[in-house]
């Protein structure tokens, strides 16, 4: 493949940058752009770097050869100084020698079509670049480094054993020889729930982006604004001592603990003739229903009105929480959480909760790899093919319509890592890499 390079930093100024290049011949164009020809594989160089109007820079180098590198080809990276003048004189430099720019993803494309990583492990690569918390990081390691994979090819030798066992009764079973017995029924039903089982250990990608929406909600001047900065740690909303200040719901995001949170801050609720107010009201109640933890914030106890508002959260997670403790009793017995929006006080303790109240209420941490729509297409297609086949023998069906059943789940099995594919489906798959990846 033509040789092709990248910034694999992003760009703009740092301490330094790191140009990666990839492809036959590129160690031949590379001595022509530094000062010491000699370099050894594996090992860090400093070189100076030579364009036809002069020095470069001088930067730190380390050469890798095919087989043995990232993308199974020949390749060096270049370590720079981050300016971006440097990074622009790299791009002349190297596209003087011949280097062609790679699009995104182009590294981790050609990993996979030299065999160092699977489809499904190069998928993963892209999920964990766009990780947010510990979870997806985690998730996506598991399926990056072979875990995935392994357990693929552990039912892929599964369908192939019963396969055999079916293929060579059809070939051979007017010789006398029984190459199957009724055994081979619950095989496959133990094979179908074990696949089930492990289907039950993955989630989709769309599932785990979904942050934990929080939303505030009180009476109008309980400081539900105050908190909502005082927790996103900047002013975003507005806040007043007139009632109603509010009248539209404010959101953001709140990074906690290696967890994100959609946090929103709503209208106080009361009667009102205002018509504006009253439409921030009613989206307020809307989005309650639309939330996964409802915080409540309130000046003082006020039994009553706590408990409208509890009532309004019905099957949500709600916690209820006394604001201004800085001029006002804490009433710790009676409240979740005691806080002071001015000074701060009890801010550690609601952001624990909030954790917690999510810790509770989520079941991620049960799952094992994450997966895309495209997974759990194949998934249910190995299902479908699998219970067919079972059913094909309980009903005495055709032993060629159970192979055929059987070929088809380790098809799917085959496309799921990619050993065959499609050019479109590389398309899809690559396009939304950054470049250098």
């Amino acid at each position: 493949m033509q040789s092709v390079f990248a910034l694999a930093t992003p760009p703009a100024k740092s301490a330094i940058c790191v140009f990666r290049v990839s492809g036959q011949g590129c160690h031949n164009q590379l001595a022509k752009i530094i000062n010491n020809k000699h370099f050894e594989v594996g090992r860090f160089h400093v070189r100076e770097f030579f364009s036809k109007s002069g020095l470069v820079d001088k930067a730190g180098l380390v050469v890798f050869k095919g087989p043995n590198s990232y993308t199974g080809e020949d390749s060096f990276e270049v370590y720079a100084h981050g300016s971006l003048g440097i990074m622009s004189s790299f791009v002349d430099l190297f596209k003087s020698v011949g280097f062609d720019e790679a699009a995104g993803g182009e590294f981790t494309k050609r990993a996979f079509l030299n065999n160092k990583i699977s489809l499904n492990e190069a998928e993963s690569l892209g999920d964990l670049i766009d990780s947010v918390d510990e979870q997806g990081v985690l998730l996506s390691t598991n399926s990056l480094f072979g875990g995935l994979s392994k357990k693929v090819l552990g039912f892929a030798n599964n369908i192939d054993s019963l396969r055999v066992s079916v293929e060579a009764e059809i070939d051979f079973s007017d010789e006398g020889e029984d190459y199957m017995d009724n055994s081979i029924v619950e095989e496959i039903n133990n094979l179908i729930n074990n696949f089930s089982s492990f289907i039950s250990g993955c989630i989709n990608k769309k599932m785990l982006g979904e942050k934990n929406k929080v939303l505030l909600v009180g009476p109008v001047n309980s400081g539900k604004s105050s908190v909502f900065n005082r927790l996103l740690g900047f002013e975003r909303a507005i806040v007043s001592n007139v009632p109603g200040t509010t009248r539209d719901l404010i959101g953001s995001e709140l990074f906690y603990e290696s967890s994100v949170f959609s946090i929103k801050d709503s209208a106080g609720i009361r009667k009102t003739n205002d018509v504006v107010e009253n439409v921030g009201i009613g989206l307020s109640l809307s989005e309650i229903e639309n939330s996964d933890l409802v915080i409540g914030i309130f000046e003082g106890s006020g039994k009553s009105l706590v408990k409208n508002f509890r009532d309004l959260a019905k099957d949500t997670f709600f916690i209820s929480v006394q604001n201004k403790i800085d001029i006002h009793s804490s009433e710790k017995d009676f409240f979740d959480c005691c806080v002071s929006a001015k000074t701060g006080d009890g801010f550690d303790k609601l952001k624990d909760l909030i954790l917690s109240s999510f810790n509770k209420s989520s079941k991620k941490e049960d799952y094992n790899f994450l997966v895309k729509d495209r997974h759990e297409v194949l998934f249910k297609g190995v299902l479908k093919s699998l219970r067919s086949a079972e059913a094909g023998l309980v009903n005495k069906d055709s032993l060629e319509l159970v192979a055929e059943d059987l070929k088809f789940a380790r098809s799917y099995l085959d496309e799921l890592v990619g050993k065959k594919f499609s050019d479109s489906l590389l398309g899809d798959i690559f396009k939304n890499y950054c470049i250098g990846k």
